[in-house]
């Protein structure tokens, strides 16, 4: 990982620690070697106790950060300007953006001290290469798109991109959140981000599955699909190894869609909250049992193979698929894994050189085009985008979709624990883990816990506008006041019953870190 031989890390949005481990080892080495390590996270996780600084912003107030330290770096003349006049375009428009973000007003926006980010300005400015990752942390937000583009931006402006230990770098929250995205599980996308209203893309897919036509439209995202259960315009759905009934905002809202399916198939390895919805539940196989590649979080692409034989009937998701296809009168004819990999593989563009036998051993990283080419290890080699040039696209901070207020006086914000993963589905079943972490807690700081009257371990409602979930306080430092933070891991108090669902325009994705809720006692 190249992430150990940076000079600088800066880390936002992501409680590396808990929930990507192995990376974390890998930024711990880097600050060992004598690295500097910036953490931006609102709560004190366990990450800073390695950081040189930690900037701890209000929740939602990224894209306000990250324009004040371009501000900076541009009053001071930091910037790279050799870099941005060879390999960028929209400059201007960036800098006229970012010059509405002095310091002293973002100091007032996040809450940070003013020496501090002066000090954080100079220091990603003078001690670079500086790798900037990011994970959920940065994209669930309304504004989630506006702070991966000022991420960017950051590092475009200081020419941190087509270098080793550098870049823009989110860190994949499960071992094959890349491979899926790159197989074409995006509702605008074929294999390897070819767009479906591309005509040439379209067309190549359409002689290859023997077509007459494709959709030349992109499809539904999933806050639109599951809106179309409550007014029939989504008939049926499919839902494969998610439990949307758990991991989805506003919980009630989400049930009362799943009650509302007109036909609903699950595939999982185990019974979910949302199985118990589902008209017809097929046995997936689970990843000890299956044959197949996973993409990690720097491009590789490894083989996977079966490690023990899967019981009963189950079966491959793609084979479920494909016979699905089958029996609607698509028949792609596939027998194994490794003939879904090479159909892939051959209509791929980043992915053409990667053939399943040249991963037997090792795997490869993306983009390979030609069977002989060993794969790149990092992106845009000396500036070189793939586009061209690397755009700057400025944006103006807005802030979060439902601020406290009077009835409702805090924010809460949501993520994972170390022990435990997603909604628990297969970490419930280990009894090693549940000892290690058997329930969830709401954190609060001292000080609002001290006007609540609420003590460490007092049983307390965690209320907003959309529901109400019951669980015990812990009294932490962890904790910003005005801030409270939980997970979605436990069924018995599930967070989600009460956080937003209000999404990123773009993404459709959810705003999960940051909602209005009030703490009462339980009694």
């Amino acid at each position: 990982m190249e992430l150990q031989d940076a000079r600088t890390l800066f880390v936002i949005g992501s409680n590396t620690t808990e929930a990507h481990p192995v990376i974390s080892y890998y930024m711990k080495r880097a600050v060992r070697k004598g690295a500097r390590l910036i953490v931006c996270d609102p709560r004190r996780i366990d990450l800073t106790r390695w950081a040189t600084h930690h900037v701890q912003h209000r929740p939602g107030t990224d894209v306000a950060l990250l324009n004040g330290l371009m501000n900076e770096i541009l009053r001071q003349g930091w910037e790279d300007r050799s870099f941005i006049a060879e390999h960028t375009e929209n400059f201007e428009a960036l800098k006229e953006v970012v010059s509405r973000y002095p310091l002293d007003k973002v100091a007032h926006i996040t809450g940070v001290d003013l020496v501090l980010l002066r000090q954080v300005a100079s220091i990603l400015a003078t001690e670079g290469p500086v790798s900037l990752c990011y994970t959920l942390g940065i994209t669930e937000h309304v504004c989630g798109t506006d702070n991966v583009l000022s991420c960017a931006n950051l590092q475009m402006l200081l020419g941190n991109i087509g270098k080793y230990a550098a870049g823009v770098n989110p860190l994949r929250g499960q071992n094959n959140v890349q491979g899926a995205c790159d197989m074409g599980a995006l509702p605008e996308y074929y294999h390897n981000y070819q767009r479906v209203d591309n005509a040439s893309a379209r067309e190549k897919f359409e002689q290859a599955w023997r077509r007459r036509s494709l959709p030349a439209h992109p499809g539904l995202k999933i806050p639109a699909m599951l809106e179309g259960l409550l007014d029939g315009r989504t008939r049926a759905l499919l839902c494969l190894g998610e439990n949307l009934a758990m991991s989805e905002p506003n919980a009630n809202h989400m049930h009362k869609c799943l009650q509302n399916a007109g036909f609903l198939v699950t595939a999982d390895i185990f019974e979910t909250d949302t199985t118990k919805f589902a008209d017809l539940v097929l046995p997936s196989k689970c990843w000890g049992e299956a044959e197949g590649t996973f993409t990690n979080t720097e491009r590789r692409v490894q083989r996977v193979r079966a490690a023990v034989k899967p019981p009963g009937e189950t079966q491959d998701v793609w084979w479920m698929l494909n016979e699905i296809g089958r029996r609607m009168g698509v028949d792609l004819g596939f027998q194994s894994s490794r003939q879904v990999w090479e159909e892939m593989r051959s209509l791929g563009t980043s992915y053409a050189g990667i053939t399943w036998d040249r991963i037997e051993v090792t795997g490869i990283q993306w983009p390979s085009p030609t069977p002989d080419h060993p794969g790149v290890q990092y992106l845009h080699r000396g500036g070189n985008f793939t586009r061209g040039r690397g755009r700057f696209v400025p944006a103006e901070w807005t802030p979060p979709a439902e601020p406290p207020d009077a009835d409702y006086p805090l924010t809460l914000s949501t993520g994972r624990r170390l022990w435990h993963y997603h909604t628990g589905t297969q970490t419930h079943r280990s009894a090693g883990l549940d000892e290690l972490c058997p329930a969830e807690v709401v954190e609060i700081s001292p000080e609002d816990a001290g006007q609540m009257g609420v003590s460490d371990g007092e049983a307390v409602a965690v209320i907003s506008r959309r529901g109400r979930v019951q669980m015990k306080a812990r009294i932490t430092e962890r904790c910003p006041k005005g801030v409270v933070w939980s997970c979605f891991h436990f069924r018995e108090a599930c967070i989600n019953a009460v956080t937003l669902d209000a999404f990123d325009p773009i993404t459709e994705t959810a705003e999960y870190k940051a909602c209005a809720v009030r703490i009462e006692k339980a009694g």
